[in-house]
């Protein structure tokens, strides 16, 4: 692990942090802290869910975009999405651009942006096993 440096401001913080003017106010403010809020921490898992495989200055340079795409994070607006919105979204340069990403709609009209990692499958479960008893390693694992 690298040692604290001195900012400009004097300020000890990671190297990274001092990596480029975008991660400074994002060390300084957010990194480490808890989010608190629906709104807040709906933001934060969407722009996880966006980083899978970029890197997080990516994201953080494409926030305000994410941001008036998604309705500032509204969950109660972005549940009420349909196919147009997705089509917008999709088309949105402001964002990470499709097809890297597909949403997947569930009941509620919620959009399951976890289809990133799933590739929009649904994770097989052993209809024998409650989930709370799943072994932490498998041969699938």
């Amino acid at each position: 692990m690298s040692a604290a440096v001195a900012g400009p401001d004097g300020l000890l913080r990671c190297p990274w942090g001092l990596s480029t003017e975008d991660y400074t106010p994002y060390h300084d403010q957010e990194w480490g802290r808890p989010v608190h809020g629906e709104q807040a921490l709906y933001e934060r898992v969407s722009l996880e869910a966006f980083q899978s495989g970029l890197s997080w200055i990516t994201i953080l340079r494409r926030r305000e975009g994410f941001r008036r795409a998604f309705a500032g994070f509204d969950p109660a607006v972005v549940a009420g999405f349909g196919d147009a919105d997705v089509e917008r979204l999709l088309a949105d340069e402001g964002i990470i651009p499709g097809p890297r990403w597909r949403p997947s709609p569930t009941p509620g009209r919620y959009w399951s942006w976890t289809a990133v990692w799933t590739n929009n499958r649904v994770p097989a479960e052993d209809p024998g096993r409650p989930r709370t008893r799943s072994p932490r390693r498998s041969p699938r694992s």
